[in-house]
C-alpha cells in the first residue's frame, strides 16, 4: 500500500496522473529552514520528516503480505539565496513575487519514498524565468487569493502563466511533484521490496 504524505490537491491530482493505487495521509510538519541549512537540504529533510511520521503513525496497519510504502515530499523556491515557502499574508507574496519579478529562480523538490527496510531519495531542481510583473496584474493576483497556499507565492498552472517565459526541467517539479522521477522511485522500493520478499530463510 503507497500511501501520500501530503495535503496538496496538485500532489494528489499529479499522483494520480500515474495509475498508481494510493491513500492519502497528510504530516503537520513545522516548515522552517534551519539557520544556514540549503535550500535542498531543506525540502529533503522536510521530505523525510513527513513520510517518517506517516510511516509511524500507520506502520502498524499494515503486513508482508501488504507492505507499506510511504512517499514524502516537500517544495520550494530559491531566488537569490533565499528559501521562499508558502507566504503566510499578501504583503509577503507581494514581496516573493517582486523578488520574482523579471529574474530567473529555482524550484526544488524533496522526495522521500519509506519502506521498512530502507529509504529511497532526491531533490528535483527547474529553473523558472519570470517576466517584470506589471503592477495592476500583481494587484489582481494577489486579490485572488491563489498565492497564499503555493511555494514563492505562485502556481505555473494558474494565472503566473502569463509571466513564465521559459523553464528549464520537469514542469511538474513546478507543480509541485516530479512525476517522472517519483515514479522511478517508487518503482525502486517496490523492486527492493519484491527482492526481499522473495528471499525465504534457510532451514
Amino acid at each position: 500500500m503507497l500511501i501520500l504524505a501530503s495535503a496538496s490537491p496538485r500532489r494528489r491530482e499529479l499522483l494520480t496522473q500515474t495509475g498508481i493505487s494510493f491513500e492519502v495521509d497528510s504530516a503537520d510538519i513545522p516548515e522552517h529552514a534551519k539557520p544556514g541549512e540549503d535550500a535542498a537540504s531543506y525540502v529533503l529533510r522536510l521530505a523525510e520528516a513527513k513520510a517518517q511520521a506517516v510511516w509511524t503513525r500507520r506502520a502498524h496497519t499494515y503486513s508482508a503480505e501488504d507492505p507499506l510504502i510511504v512517499l514524502g515530499a516537500d517544495t520550494c523556491v530559491l531566488a537569490h539565496g533565499e528559501i521562499l515557502g508558502k507566504p503566510g499574508t499578501q504583503a509577503e507574496a507581494r514581496r516573493m513575487l517582486e523578488l520574482l519579478s523579471g529574474r530567473t529562480h529555482q524550484v526544488l523538490t524533496g522526495l522521500c519514498v519509506l519502506t521498512e527496510q530502507e529509504s529511497f531519495a532526491d531533490v528535483e531542481v527547474t529553473q523558472v524565468s519570470f517576466h517584470v510583473i506589471a503592477e495592476p496584474e500583481l494587484v489582481r493576483y494577489l486579490a485572488s487569493g491563489d498565492p497564499l497556499d503555493k511555494a514563492g507565492g505562485y502556481g505555473i498552472q494558474g494565472y503566473a502563466a502569463r509571466w513564465i517565459p521559459r523553464i528549464e526541467g520537469d514542469y511538474f517539479n513546478v507543480v509541485g511533484l516530479p512525476i517522472a522521477r517519483t515514479v522511478e522511485l517508487l518503482e525502486e522500493a517496490a523492486s527492493k521490496l519484491a527482492r526481499m520478499t522473495s528471499v525465504t530463510p534457510h532451514s
